[in-house]
């Protein structure tokens, strides 16, 4: 399977497909017990625990469904923390943050902490996190399984368009078919194989490939 650079693939299946186990294994965060898996012609499989922390950390970013922000920072500071493991000042880290929370429609909420946000707004602020350090894939797990109907398609909508404009690699799961129309691409997986591969609404554009 070749997944191309600014494409929109979503990995659709049923709880216990194998759908989240291939999306972990493509971010690098599990190891294949066969098979090799390339990013900008680099075999991750292949790298140690090191080289592969800091190939994520330059070219991956990563939005959950349970959010996973740290509930003792505010939104700005959630956002700006992976920006700190890239030596990057305070003072820029903070600039990018607050850019990035108001691109998501969240400059009212710039010192809130989680607890003092809805879903919806939280998931922003993983939306904002996962896109801080502009990196080439993003890697977003059930990132709606939160969120009631209206407040997914906000955040489906927010995610396409802001991997889009910055011409970024957007790999999502999901069990619904619904969010899956919305992708360039739907693979179809069960019993941890791929049963088929759709093409959707930009059939026939020409992606680089990742």
């Amino acid at each position: 399977m070749d997944i191309y650079k600014g494409e929109f693939c979503c990995f659709l299946g049923t709880s216990g497909s194998g759908k989240s186990t291939l999306l972990n294994v493509l971010a690098g965060l599990e190891k294949p017990t066969r098979g090799s898996i390339r990013i900008k012609n680099v075999s991750i499989e292949k790298l140690n625990e090191k080289k592969l922390a800091a190939f994520r950390q330059d070219n991956v970013g990563f939005i959950f469904q349970a959010y996973n922000l740290v509930n003792y920072l505010t939104a700005v500071e959630n956002v700006s923390l992976p920006l700190m493991f890239k030596g990057i000042s305070k003072k820029e880290r903070t600039k990018r943050a607050v850019e990035l929370l108001k691109a998501v429609g969240l400059s009212k909420h710039l010192r809130h902490k989680p607890t003092q946000m809805s879903g919806g707004q939280q998931q922003r602020v993983g939306i904002a996190r996962a896109f801080v350090t502009n990196p080439e894939i993003i890697f977003a797990d059930e990132p709606t399984g939160n969120l009631d109907s209206k407040t997914t398609m906000e955040v489906l909508e927010l995610m396409a368009g802001m991997a889009k404009e910055n011409k970024q690699t957007l790999i999502m799961v999901t069990h619904d078919l619904n969010i899956a129309k919305k992708a360039d691409r739907i693979i179809y997986i069960l019993d941890g194989k791929i049963e088929k591969i759709e093409e959707n609404q930009y059939a026939g554009v020409t992606y680089e490939q990742n």
